[in-house]
């Protein structure tokens, strides 16, 4: 029986959020983007408008929503909404900053640079099962469109474990690999059968960039 020709995944991160301008975990919650956000929300629909995709998830959190309006404008789409793309609950790190973590948890600190995944923050949900949620979330999105190019906009750490679960990366390295991927710019991603490509990473969205 032939294969299904792959999909191909375009991945954002949504534009700049309050707490992200002040370099707070924003995880879960769900923080409004900036003027500087909805500049890269714009600057997106531009670019999707120039490289047309098929179809546009997000996860449900507003922020990432508000960054894929204007392209879904741009190209007439109606977005899909997907709650395991949403972020990592960073636990007791929620609205704060890894400088406050280290100045009250120097030990705590330590361990979580060494290996986010086997030591995460107090009370935050399982690097693991996060991975396994949005890797899950991104092939069910892949099956649903053999072929075609959709636009994900979704979240840094998410979108970074999920990268190491799609490449057969160790998950406890995501920091170190992936540093951080930058708000409205364009992660290009093949999932078929045989597994996940990375075939771009942190693509900006300025004219004649992209994949």
């Amino acid at each position: 029986m032939p294969q299904s020709p792959p999909a191909v995944l375009l991945l954002v991160r949504h534009g700049q959020s309050v707490w992200h301008a002040e370099n707070r975990y924003a995880g879960v919650s769900d923080i409004a983007l900036t003027g500087e956000g909805r500049r890269q929300a714009r600057q997106l629909g531009e670019w999707a408008a120039r490289h047309p995709v098929d179809a546009i998830w997000t996860s449900t959190l507003t922020r990432a929503v508000e960054t894929a309006e204007p392209a879904c404008r741009a190209l007439g789409l109606v977005p899909r909404r997907e709650n395991d793309l949403r972020e990592c609950d960073f636990g007791a790190v929620e609205g704060r900053t890894l400088a406050e973590f280290v100045a009250e948890h120097p030990e705590r600190a330590r361990e979580y640079r060494a290996d986010p995944v086997a030591h995460p923050f107090p009370g935050a949900e399982d690097p693991r099962t996060a991975a396994a949620r949005g890797a899950m979330a991104l092939r069910r999105i892949a099956d649903g469109h053999p072929g075609q190019r959709v636009l994900v906009v979704a979240h840094n750490t998410l979108l970074r474990l999920v990268l190491c679960e799609l490449l057969s990366i160790p998950l406890g390295a995501y920091r170190r690999v992936f540093p951080r991927l930058r708000n409205g710019a364009v992660s290009e991603v093949r999932i078929g059968a045989e597994g996940g490509a990375l075939l771009s990473l942190n693509v900006p969205c300025a004219p004649d960039a992209g994949p």
